[in-house]
């Protein structure tokens, strides 16, 4: 039923199109896409098949036939933005992270309560077939009790010093880079599957460029490096890598790697968790196989397949054994999720899509961790909630 909502999409970089690709697969109605200015919003509309350019958000929102706006702008102005879309009463799907801040995150929350509107924000991760397969193993207790879960989501597109984006500049996505960027969407990625909320957290993060090489003009995420002899060197404060240990509510331990700067590695996504009487073991650069362990019998490998998966998983799945699904696919089954959900009267058990609540815990946990780094202790994720809402 999601071709009885419309959506509109704000941003027009890298992940914008993704989400207007994402929509039109989900059978979303999309009726254009804004840019920073009148001439991109133009030109983005023309290149993806849209009916209209907005010249602004303030046009979105005061376009009636505009049911969900989706946010794919800078980190910096998630929180007005999405404040903005909530207060016109319109559901608000927002990429990562929500906000700059768990005091602005912890405000959507409660605006989102108040308007009665739905809020997601865009893990899409969750939504490749095998992690909700992963999670459906956990909640039927096949892997028995949780021991340790580990894992890694790692680039190399800032590898150089010539490399430049955005996201590097505190001021534009908030003090953390790689932990914010890409770090949290292998947390969400992890609780979702393991069903277990990380509580404490010990980190040691690493700044790789400590000057890094900015061009004239802007420069669009994955664009590649510059030429130094015409660039302007910045100071960098965000970090390139780091790990950080984990303890999850249920006593089990874990650790995450992420790094920005891995020569090699595109965008891999890693975990491998350990039960009392089993193992899983997935990644994204092979997403369609599931890897299974056991200690008194052959390992085995799932491959996706919607008739050998749990109904959660098939759920998400729309194509044969054998057809693969990736990235692309992930955006399209997230919002299923969350316009099936808007077409759906059920309201019982958990949703079905990350929430403002999902992304604000995600906050915390990236505040948790900078605090962890600078203090060189272990964190509880209690001790940023009660600074949050104080």
């Amino acid at each position: 039923m999601a071709d009885q909502f419309t959506a509109a999409v704000l941003g027009t970089g890298f992940i914008g199109p993704v989400h207007v690709e994402g929509l039109k697969r989900a059978g979303v109605q999309v009726a254009g896409i804004a840019g920073s200015t009148p001439a991109k919003s133009d030109a983005a509309a023309e290149t993806l098949g849209l009916p209209r350019g907005y010249a602004s958000l303030d046009e979105i929102l005061h376009d009636d036939d505009v049911d969900c706006v989706h946010l794919t702008t800078p980190n910096r102005f998630h929180f007005e933005q999405a404040r903005a879309v909530l207060s016109a009463g319109k559901h608000v799907l927002c990429e990562k992270p929500l906000a700059m801040n768990s005091a602005e995150s912890a405000e959507l929350v409660r605006l989102a309560d108040q308007s009665g509107r739905a809020a997601g924000v865009a893990y899409n991760v969750r939504f490749y077939p095998l992690c909700h397969e992963a999670a459906a193993q956990v909640r039927e207790n096949k892997l028995g009790r949780l021991l340790h879960a580990h894992g890694s989501y790692v680039q190399d597109w800032l590898l150089r010093d010539t490399d430049f984006n955005w996201r590097v500049l505190a001021r534009e996505g908030g003090p953390l880079r790689a932990v914010a960027d890409i770090g949290t969407h292998w947390l969400d990625l992890i609780q979702f599957v393991t069903g277990q909320r990380v509580v404490s957290v010990f980190a040691d993060l690493q700044i790789v460029h400590e000057v890094r090489y900015r061009p004239d003009g802007s420069s669009e995420t994955f664009a590649g490096s510059t030429d130094r002899s015409s660039a302007k060197s910045i100071s960098i404060d965000t970090e390139d890598a780091g790990c950080v240990l984990l303890r999850f509510d249920d006593g089990a331990h874990g650790s995450v790697r992420v790094s920005q700067t891995t020569p090699g590695r595109k965008n891999s996504i890693q975990f491998e968790i350990a039960g009392s009487d089993a193992s899983l073991a997935w990644e994204s650069e092979r997403p369609n196989a599931l890897w299974i362990g056991h200690r008194d019998r052959p390992n085995e490998l799932l491959t996706r397949d919607p008739a050998l998966m749990s109904p959660s998983a098939a759920a998400v799945s729309n194509y044969p054994g054998g057809h693969n699904e990736g990235f692309p696919d992930t955006f399209k089954q997230l919002f299923r999720a969350f316009y099936g959900s808007l077409a759906s009267s059920k309201a019982d058990g958990p949703s079905p899509y990350p929430t403002f609540s999902d992304g604000h815990h995600e906050i915390l946990l990236c505040e948790a961790i900078l605090a962890s780094q600078r203090e060189g202790r272990w964190v509880e994720v209690s001790e940023i909630a009660g600074n949050a809402t104080a």
